[in-house]
C-alpha cells in the first residue's frame, strides 16, 4: 500500500468519524429543543392550573360565604321584638293567636317566641335518627316514631355526625353541585 491509499483510508475514517460526531450533535440539539418545548408546555400547563385553582378557591369562598349571609338572614328573620310584632299585628291577642302561645303582654310574648325560635334551632341541629324500610328504590322511613313515605339515603356514622339533619345533607349537596357547574 502506498503512502497516498494509506492517508485516504485515514481521511475517510476521519470524515466519517466527523459526520458520526455532527449527526450525534444535531441529535442531541433536536433533544434538547423537544425538552425544551415539553418543559415549556408544563410549565404552562401548570400556570393554567394554578390559575384555575385560584380561581376556583375564590368561587367556593364566594359561595360559602354567600351561604353565611343567608343564613345569618334567616336566623335574624326569626328574632322579634315588640316594635316588629306591634307593626305586624292589630292587637296582642292577635299576635297570640298567631303564635299560638299564651302570654299576659308584647314583651313575655316576644321572649317566648324568641326562646321557641332558638329552641327549634337547636333541635334542628341535633342529630336525627332514620329507621328505612326498603321497597325497591322508594319507601317508608321512619323519623322520631312517625312513618314517612319518600326517598332517603342511609348515612354512616361517620357522615351523620357532620352532617346532624336531611337539611345539613341537602345544603352540602347543593353545595357541591353549584361547585361543580362552575367549575365545568
Amino acid at each position: 500500500m502506498s503512502k497516498k491509499s494509506a492517508s485516504n483510508i485515514g481521511n475517510q475514517s476521519k470524515a466519517k468519524l466527523g459526520e458520526q460526531i455532527r449527526n450525534i450533535a444535531d441529535r442531541l440539539k433536536q433533544e434538547n429543543e423537544v425538552q425544551i418545548k415539553a418543559t415549556s408546555r408544563i410549565l404552562g400547563a401548570a400556570a393554567q392550573i394554578s390559575e384555575n385553582h385560584d380561581r376556583l378557591v375564590n368561587e367556593v369562598v364566594d359561595m360559602v360565604e354567600e351561604d353565611l349571609n343567608k343564613q345569618t338572614q334567616t336566623y335574624q328573620k326569626d328574632i322579634y321584638t315588640v316594635d316588629i310584632l306591634k307593626q305586624q299585628f292589630k292587637t296582642l291577642r292577635e299576635a297570640k293567636n298567631y303564635f299560638k302561645l299564651k302570654a299576659t303582654s308584647w314583651e313575655s310574648l316576644v321572649k317566648k317566641i324568641n326562646d321557641s325560635s332558638s329552641q327549634k334551632l337547636v333541635s334542628e341541629t341535633k342529630p336525627q335518627f332514620y329507621h328505612f324500610f326498603e321497597s325497591n328504590s322508594m319507601g317508608k322511613f321512619e323519623h322520631d316514631g312517625k312513618i314517612s313515605e319518600g326517598f332517603t339515603v342511609h348515612l354512616e356514622e361517620d357522615v351523620a355526625e357532620i352532617f346532624p339533619n336531611a337539611q345539613a345533607v341537602n345544603e352540602a349537596l347543593r353545595f357541591l353541585i353549584r361547585v361543580t357547574k362552575k367549575s365545568c
